[in-house]
């Protein structure tokens, strides 16, 4: 017993700090700044006495040695990751919700006329299934707005669907400066015509506007200073991880921090950042700035900086205003965040850095210096968890030389701090692996991306993410999967020879306590790595619901009337229960509130009813989508529930 005792007492600063956790934080309301800065310092203050700590008293004596090398050199990247969220844990102490200023001034120019505002639908390559539901939404603004699809892809066919839908088109004749120079080629345009607009909406190919859309960004230009207005993305898919993992009810999809918690905070600091779609422009501002910036391809985010040089705020309205199509491939999901990491890089380097002399505030340098050191330490910090305990078991080197008793005392008490005011914040967002498997499938992709960023002073590619596209097979990723099974393989391979035999190296009693330590976290880590793989294997994606709908509803077959609910619900199919007696290949009609019958055919019985084909008309079509995607409510969950999420990821693995 006495032997046990200075473990059974390291625990006591992590008791103490659950208890926190379990008795005080829901008794605490997060939008109170006072706690929030409270909370978050606490845990800052836990993460720089764990780092102290960890420089002072883990590392390797300074030497040629592999040891040193590698000790210090994790060490410091871990160190970088602490300052990350020391700046990130600040921006976060702060939140502003605009609801109430929103309401109080939507019509803002009475009793002048209203302004003239256009709706721009900026496209390449996106197919006219992906299209149509954002032109559609946009035609069912409550504000009266003209709409425009921007083509870069100069298609004969989108020109004659933007006539037949009635709405304005615009290409250019070539592709210079992608998507900036798409939008700028439109607004010069637009400025020469006699309705010219005052504001402009901007929406990517897959982003549908709500019907108040428009009413509820334009409130916000009640300020004459505000050339800006960003609302959330919001998703009406799952995206890839959430998908492969099955874990889409349980866990929101991974952009959801950012634009529940992370834009809130930056808009009660006066740095709220453009994000490209969902965001409304004042013309006057941009204007004044040349137009949009085109040194990067992430320009959105340029645009925020540029219009803050010359005196314009960005502003921040958290509402579901509009939903789009999340990546819906692997690959695709990767190339998107490496886009948004080699954007920034180019800012830093070519235009903002933040020590540079421009005219930013200090708060907007901190801002850039914020996605500096997030893009350049989470994603390589994550890599280099996966490969320090291979250097332990593979060559012998000890890279954290500590007891287990001092990581208890000092890393478990930060980790557990640093998670629990998290998921204060955030209503349970951060969930061990699933955090992890998000950063690795990608860090190899971003930590490339910022070097090549930062290094190299470009031209460098705009890479568009491909939306839509058949969907419906079991692909294998390999390319994406195979650096992580070699790394699973050898994590396997390490973990056996070293405890069967000293083949390699016999490393036990090297580092103090090293082969617990690293025995623990060589375990997560063939975890995280497994669900990473299972995450490579995309899922098919067949007749996926674009919205979870039920309601009363009568299916007619044969002149009979048969009454039943209406499950899921597509512009091509349908699931309906309690409904009896029909015969696979028959020919009904789904009736419908404002629709109206549609014809349709029985595909397959299901457990309480039947699979759907539907065939609706052209106007039929477009009634569909506005009612599956324009009304003012948010897709999606916007939770966490980890023993929903743990139950879900667990049939996905045993499948």
């Amino acid at each position: 017993m006495l032997a046990l005792s200075p473990l059974m007492s390291a625990f006591a600063g992590t008791a103490l700090v659950l208890g926190l956790r379990m008795l005080l934080l829901p008794l605490l309301d997060p939008q109170r700044w006072y706690w929030r800065a409270l909370l978050l310092g606490g845990a800052m203050a836990m993460a720089w006495r764990y780092m102290i700590w960890r420089l002072t008293e883990t590392t390797a004596p300074l030497a040629w040695t592999w040891d040193a090398v590698f000790s210090w050199s994790f060490a410091i990247l871990e160190a970088l990751t602490v300052v990350s969220s020391s700046v990130a844990f600040f921006i976060l102490s702060r939140v502003k919700d605009r609801k109430k200023e929103a309401r109080l001034n939507e019509r803002w120019w009475q009793p002048g006329a209203p302004p003239r505002v256009d709706i721009f639908i900026a496209t390449y390559n996106e197919q006219l299934e992906v299209l149509e539901r954002t032109i559609v939404g946009a035609k069912a603004s409550a504000f009266p707005a003209s709409v425009f699809v921007l083509d870069d892809g100069r298609r004969p066919w989108l020109a004659e669907a933007c006539q037949r839908f009635g709405v304005g088109y615009f290409t250019r004749p070539d592709n210079a400066h992608a998507k900036a120079g798409n939008i700028n080629y439109a607004l010069r345009a637009r400025a020469a015509d006699p309705d010219a607009p005052e504001f402009v909406a901007v929406l990517d190919a897959d982003f549908v506007p709500h019907v108040d859309f428009i009413d509820r960004t334009l409130a916000l230009f009640h300020d004459a200073s505000v050339g800006l207005v960003q609302t959330p993305q919001h998703f009406f898919n799952p995206d890839p991880i959430q998908h492969n993992l099955g874990i889409s009810s349980a866990y929101p999809d991974e952009q959801r921090h950012f634009f529940d918690n992370v834009e809130p905070s930056r808009d009660a600091w006066g740095i709220a950042i453009c994000c490209g779609t969902s965001s409304m422009v004042r013309t006057a501002a941009v204007e004044a700035i040349g137009g949009l910036p085109t040194e990067s391809v992430t320009e959105d985010f340029l645009l925020t900086l540029r219009l803050a040089e010359n005196g314009w705020k960005t502003v921040y309205l958290n509402e579901a205003l509009t939903e789009g199509l999340a990546p819906e491939g692997l690959q695709e999901y990767i190339v998107q965040r490496g886009r948004w990491c080699l954007g920034m890089m180019q800012i830093v380097r070519n235009v903002y850095s933040p020590l540079g002399q421009h005219g930013l505030s200090f708060l907007h340098r901190l801002s850039i210096f914020d996605s500096l050191l997030y893009w350049n330490t989470t994603f390589s910090f994550r890599l280099a968890g996966i490969v320090c305990p291979l250097l332990y078991w593979w060559c012998g080197v000890t890279v954290v030389n500590a007891s287990l008793v001092d990581i208890i005392i000092y890393y478990c008490p930060y980790y557990i701090a640093v998670m629990a005011v998290l998921n204060w914040l955030s209503k349970g967002l951060f969930i061990p692996v699933v955090n992890d498997v998000g950063q690795l499938v990608a860090a190899w992709p971003i930590t490339r991306a910022a070097a090549t960023g930062l290094l190299t002073k470009g031209p460098h590619k705009f890479s568009v993410t491909a939306k839509g596209g058949d969907r419906t097979k079991i692909v294998v990723q390999w390319p994406l999967m195979w650096p992580f099974l070699v790394m699973f393989a050898l994590t396997i391979g390490g973990l056996l020879v070293n405890l069967h035999s000293d083949f390699v190296f016999n490393n036990a009693g090297t580092a103090g306590d090293g082969m617990i330590v690293v025995m623990f976290w060589t375990i997560y880590n063939l975890f995280v790595l497994l669900v990473v793989i299972a995450a490579c294997i995309e899922r098919p994606r067949v007749n996926q619901p674009q919205r979870q709908s039920l309601q009363r509803v009568v299916v007619e077959a044969t002149g009979e009337e048969l009454r039943g609910w209406l499950v899921n619900f597509g512009t091509e199919h349908a699931q309906v229960s309690g409904v009896a007696k029909l015969a696979p290949g028959q020919s009904v009609l789904l009736r419908l509130p404002i629709i109206g019958p549609i014809a349709a055919s029985v595909r397959e019985p299901t457990r309480d009813g039947y699979q759907l084909s539907l065939s609706p008309s052209d106007e039929q079509r477009s009634l569909i989508i506005a009612k599956l995607h324009t009304a003012s409510q948010t897709p999606g969950t916007d939770k966490g529930d980890i023993s929903l999420m743990i139950r879900e990821l667990a049939r996905a693995l045993t499948r």
